[in-house]
């Protein structure tokens, strides 16, 4: 099932990074399937914070779950990029009209972005050249109620379906943990400043040989009312466009005392 200009549903993938059975997934698919042709490729197990890792060790597999009109569901056990891959060249065999990816059980507000594995799968579109947007809740509870999502992700979808990204930019969408009557709208952010504070909870297994889980809180290093995380503190959905650009355009002209040519 690839891309067809003449067919009147456009076609959506969708994939994330807690696994093909999360109830991010299955409600972001049931969201998409209302407007369009969906085509799922998601991990077969958890792969939250792989960021943009893949798959060169082992082989990669696909287990087709489920075929019917307009739609088809795959598990891979690989990474959200892996899955990307693997459904335009492989599945696909070309690329869709619009990539989703989530709804993940968790935010990946400000630097959080960096560790996702749900914004990898984001990037990975836009870096062929298609429309994507990550989706997130600012829940990590796998049973958190994912109600006020719902019209967000059809919504926010519906417009980029309709208008499209300007190419290389993605958007990074982050839903507030509040009820749907009590969300009080949409703002598109910048990334807030922010820093994981973490250390490492040290432990000792039964033969005497010590382990560590990582732990950490979230910090806020700068202020704004124009943020992701002011945003959502405030009970509005935060609207991210970023890039996979690296470029600190800024910098370069600082920096340009440094050029030299050989001699």
């Amino acid at each position: 099932m690839g891309k067809n200009s003449d067919t009147v549903k456009p076609l959506i993938f969708i994939t994330n990074d807690d696994g093909i059975s999360a109830p991010g997934i299955r409600l972001l698919i049931d969201r998409m399937r209302k407007i369009g042709r969906v085509v799922v490729v998601a991990p077969d197990k958890p792969q939250s914070g792989t960021a943009h890792a893949i798959t060169i060790h082992v082989p990669l597999r696909l287990r087709l779950l489920a075929e019917e009109p307009d739609y088809e569901e795959y598990s891979c056990n690989g990474t959200p990029a892996d899955c990307v891959k693997l459904a335009f060249k492989v599945v696909l065999k070309g690329y869709p009209d619009l990539l989703v990816s989530g709804i993940n059980h968790g935010s990946n507000s400000s630097v959080s972005i960096i560790y996702s594995g749900t914004m990898a799968a984001v990037f990975e579109g836009a870096m062929a050249g298609v429309p994507s947007i990550g989706f997130s809740y600012n829940n990590y509870s796998h049973d958190a109620d994912m109600q006020v999502c719902g019209d967000i992700v059809t919504d926010i979808s519906s417009k980029v379906l309709k208008d499209g990204l300007t190419d290389g930019i993605c958007l990074n969408v982050n839903i507030p943990d509040v009820l749907p009557g009590d969300l009080k709208g949409i703002r598109i952010c910048r990334q807030a400043a922010g820093t994981w504070q973490e250390d490492f909870d040290e432990r000792v297994d039964p033969i005497g040989r010590n382990y560590y889980w990582l732990k950490g809180v979230f910090v806020k290093t700068g202020n704004g009312d124009e943020t992701d995380e002011w945003a959502m503190e405030h009970k509005y959905v935060a609207v991210v466009p970023v890039q996979f650009d690296f470029t600190a355009y800024e910098a370069m002209g600082k920096l340009k005392s440094w050029e030299t040519d050989a001699e």
